[in-house]
């Protein structure tokens, strides 16, 4: 680790709270262990996740770092013992454990991938966590092929707009809910064939006479509370509900019966707390399936805000307010 500098800064979370206890810290450069690299990071993307975790309701797993940040890009400075597939001076993106937040950061070289051509490091940033949860969930655990149908609710969160980009990139007819008609069109814009208005209209009545009574195939939810029986109603026989989130409460009463008429599947997943190895597995299937997708110019990254470092409390507040369409980053000096 010679030439590095002694120290950086990086966003230190003073007690859990509203945005203002996230400030400005320097602490010394983390080191990389084994099978990890050390990213001089250009840009960190902030997701919901985050503002759990600042609120003091999503603990870092052991052994993570307690920094904030999930997902960085960057060039690789350092390396770990055993590190064979990069080498110093890479430009990745990378999903981590935590620690984002910072001018440098730690990642598993497994957990790595390129970034694609013709991207900068800020639309690179905003890749790993939103697509790597996409796949798994969407792809790996509910099978959407193309042909058939995918709601996503929250359309133009990050994840809303990963999700609609890649299910109709993969042939897929998507449809999307958002919060006014501004959001709905702008889903439209990114491939949905319908973005739906929740504040004006009932997406289980949208989804019955869109797909004349069948229902979608895929449902991807991070809401929960009462989404979750009308979206068991709005799925098609042998369809899957994914669940990754739970805006509205992880507590939900629900009535069985469509579960069984139609064959219904009830699926979801966390990411930050799996192993290595399967984070690995997904990178790979990213770098094969949807890296050449985004290098085509088919999937394109949906940058809404940027902020320096510094300004890590102003973007909580813009995530928190839900007015964002795409994703929020945060940016260092080398950005550029």
């Amino acid at each position: 680790m010679t030439q590095l500098p002694a120290d950086m800064a990086f966003i230190r979370a003073e007690g859990a709270g509203e945005p203002d206890v996230l400030t400005l810290a320097r602490g010394p450069l983390p080191e990389p262990k084994e099978g990890e690299v050390l990213v001089e990071v250009a840009a960190a993307g902030v997701n919901r996740p985050d503002v759990m975790q600042r609120k003091g309701m999503y603990p870092a797993p052991p052994g993570a770092p307690e920094t904030l940040g999930l997902e960085i890009a960057g060039r690789v400075v350092a390396l770990g013992a055993g590190v064979e597939n990069l080498k110093v001076g890479d430009a990745v993106c990378a999903l981590i454990a935590g620690g984002g937040y910072a001018e440098y950061a730690v990642a598993h070289a497994s957990n790595c991938l390129s970034v694609p051509k013709g991207l900068t490091m800020v639309e690179a940033a905003s890749l790993p966590e939103t697509f790597m949860t996409v796949w798994s969930n969407v792809f790996d655990r509910a099978g959407l092929k193309s042909g058939q149908s995918f709601l996503v609710h929250g359309g133009t969160s990050g994840i809303g707009v990963t999700a609609i980009q890649l299910a109709a990139a993969r042939g897929a007819t998507v449809y999307a809910t958002a919060g006014g008609p501004e959001k709905a069109a702008f889903c439209e814009t990114l491939g949905a064939k319908r973005g739906i208005d929740y504040r004006a209209e009932d997406f289980q009545a949208v989804l019955k006479e869109e797909t004349g009574g069948k229902g979608v195939n895929v449902i991807l939810d991070m809401v929960g509370g009462e989404y979750t029986a009308k979206n068991l109603k709005s799925l098609a026989a042998d369809g899957f509900l994914v669940q990754i989130a739970f805006m509205q409460g992880p507590k939900v009463s629900i009535d069985l019966t469509p579960i069984m008429l139609k064959r219904l599947n009830l699926t979801g997943s966390t990411l930050r707390a799996r192993p290595v190895a399967q984070k690995a597995a997904i990178a790979e299937a990213l770098t094969r399936e949807v890296w050449p997708l985004i290098e085509a110019g088919k999937i394109k990254p949906v940058v809404h805000a940027t902020f320096p470092l510094a300004r890590a409390a102003d973007a909580h507040r813009l995530m928190e307010e839900s007015t964002h369409m795409g994703k929020i980053i945060l940016t260092t000096d080398t950005a550029a």
